[in-house]
């Protein structure tokens, strides 16, 4: 696998930028109607990584997910950092999706396609897509990765 075989030598814009290559989802066919595909990383025991994959297939993106045992190789290679890991890491369209990130983010950062590694949703925070037990806890949306540091992409 490219990534597994590569993604040590390169730096994380190379390889975003190399990843984009690859899926065909350049800035120019970021628009296309067709979503990309949502390659997800989880450990094959946690059940609301699976919500959370459902509710990115829900939302029409197709989804791939590769169980691991171990997934934070995965989260150094894409440059998440460990102050914003949750429980599972995503790659779409180039960028790092890690934890609960909400499909509609997910389409927000695919339209404007900021200059960043990502987006994250820290932690497991109650009511965030694959968590919803009734209760609600309000929780960011945070954009990681880019020349500004980290920000606030959406409050929930």
């Amino acid at each position: 696998m490219f990534l597994t075989a590569m993604g040590a030598s390169l730096t994380v814009g190379a390889l975003a930028i190399a990843v984009r290559s690859l899926a065909g989802t350049s800035p120019a066919s970021a628009s296309s109607a067709a979503k990309p595909e949502v390659m997800v990383w989880k450990s094959p025991t946690c059940g609301c990584c699976g919500g959370w994959v459902d509710h990115m297939r829900a939302a029409g993106f197709p989804v791939t997910v590769q169980e691991v045992d171990d997934v934070e190789p995965v989260k150094m290679r894409l440059g998440v950092p460990v102050r914003l890991q949750s429980c599972h890491t995503a790659l779409v369209g180039g960028y790092a999706l890690e934890g609960h990130v909400p499909a509609d983010s997910v389409q927000r950062l695919l339209r404007e396609r900021p200059a960043a590694v990502g987006l994250a949703v820290p932690g497991m925070p109650q009511g965030s897509p694959g968590m919803e037990t009734g209760v609600k806890d309000p929780y960011d949306v945070v954009l990681f990765g880019g020349a500004g540091g980290d920000s606030v992409y959406e409050r929930r």
